[in-house]
């Protein structure tokens, strides 16, 4: 099985970028949108050129803001949408999928804005978001979180690390300690778990060519729950696919 994550940053956009192409040639059983930025009809419509997949998506109220969709082969014997806490399910951010073997879980976590203004709330939705994923990691199935958590975990995640630190959201001792708290608590952070050093990057900055000099952040992940680490044989991050501001993740198993 292969499961890729892909943050589109507006999935009608990345149409027009080539992304059909891109999931042909990918070739995924599953794969998770961030950052759809439409409604669930406008994905279903988006991805219509793509035959063969299930497509559930979750749209903010706010149009044209945030969203996140699970399109799959098999289709799921249950979808449910946000994580069941008011005030956290109105930017459509969660979707999550059982199948017959697997519970995923695609996450668009909440940025914490210029000036960090949203901080404060970042920290709320990472301790719900927590609660949700660990209640769901006592069912019978093995689970897969994966998205754009928003956070570099680690130095070796980021591309400038001392200029960062606590000065950029998404990089400040709180929302690391959001991301380790949700590791300790049973879940294995694939790529790292099977790339203990490799330098690889997921985001890069629109601004100052930051891609092309491979000035990034490493914020898109696939998390599992403890022991299905060992059934993992790739955690991968394409770096090659273009379209967005972002890049694929994924893994095989």
């Amino acid at each position: 099985m292969k499961l890729i994550s892909f943050n589109v940053n507006g999935i009608r956009a990345s149409v027009g970028k080539g992304l059909h192409d891109t999931l042909r040639k990918l070739d995924a059983d599953i794969v998770c949108f961030q950052e759809t930025k439409a409604t669930p009809e406008q994905v279903a419509q988006a991805l219509a050129g793509v035959d063969g997949y299930h497509v559930n998506a979750y749209g903010a109220v706010k149009p044209g803001y945030s969203g996140t969709a699970i399109a799959s082969r098999e289709k799921p014997a249950k979808v449910h949408f946000g994580i069941g806490m008011p005030g956290h399910d109105d930017e459509g951010r969660v979707v999550t999928c059982t199948f017959s073997e697997v519970v995923v879980v695609c996450v668009y976590t909440p940025n914490s804005g210029e000036g960090m203004k949203r901080l404060d709330y970042r920290g709320e939705w990472d301790e719900a978001f927590r609660h949700y994923v660990n209640k769901l990691a006592k069912g019978k199935l093995p689970v897969i979180v994966t998205g754009d958590l928003n956070v570099a975990h680690q130095p070796i995640d980021i591309a400038r690390p001392k200029e960062n630190y606590n000065k950029t959201s998404g990089y400040t001792q709180q929302e690391i300690d959001g991301l380790g708290a949700l590791l300790d608590s049973g879940w294995v952070d694939t790529f790292r778990h099977l790339h203990p050093d490799t330098v690889k990057y997921s985001w890069w900055s629109q601004r100052f060519g930051a891609r092309a000099k491979n000035v990034g952040w490493r914020i898109d992940y696939v998390l599992v729950t403890k022991g299905f680490e060992k059934k993992v044989k790739e955690a991968f991050i394409l770096n090659e696919v273009m379209g967005s501001d972002h890049c694929p993740v994924g893994i095989t198993w």
